[in-house]
């Protein structure tokens, strides 16, 4: 190989690799997000709220991690609903802490009510215990409970799922059948 060649390839090198580097997908956890710039899957309102976005992981029929934001919990729990690797253990969901924006395991976190969110569902993250706050399974009955009420097309989501997986709305919703956080008037 020619001296100028080599050269030329050296110098290339140098510049791709970083990109490469820097573009590569760990494949498992959350990912920075383009704060003001991104939108929402369900909503298509843009992130702007740093303390209760979402982001959905999960891998796709062809084997890729691909990851889904939204601007608030409820977004991405009435987005994954009918999806059939809602509850594959590759598929991952995502929150800010209400507190100071980190990002925590949706599924692991307990959630507080009273919260002013995007898209009004209440529900703030965190990664500990607080007095009167709620398990995922709860903050995932509350959000059916607000689409119940606010938003037919959303709950009709929940139902069409259903009907695909064979149960009916009220095997899903026994025992949850009042929200978990009532409005203080």
């Amino acid at each position: 190989m020619r001296p100028q060649n080599l050269l030329r390839m050296v110098f290339a090198l140098t510049l791709v690799l970083p990109v490469l580097g820097c573009s590569r997908d760990a494949g498992t956890g959350p990912v920075e997000v383009k704060w003001d710039r991104v939108a929402c899957e369900r909503c298509r309102m843009v992130l702007s709220d740093r303390k209760h976005a979402a982001q959905i992981r999960f891998t796709d029929p062809g084997g890729r991690s691909r990851i889904m934001m939204f601007d608030d919990i409820g977004c991405a729990v009435v987005w994954l609903e009918d999806k059939p690797w809602k509850s594959a253990e590759t598929t991952e969901i995502w929150v800010n802490d209400h507190r100071n924006g980190s990002w925590i395991d949706a599924r692991k976190a307990f959630y507080v009510g009273g919260q002013l969110t995007p898209m009004e569902y209440g529900l703030g993250a965190q990664d500990e215990p607080a007095s009167g706050a709620i398990d995922f399974e709860r903050a995932v009955a509350h959000i059916w409970e607000i689409e119940k009420r606010f938003n037919l097309r959303g709950a009709n989501v929940r139902e069409q799922a259903n009907l695909r997986e064979g149960q009916g709305e009220a095997d899903q919703m026994r025992d949850h059948s009042r929200p978990a956080f009532e409005h203080q008037h």
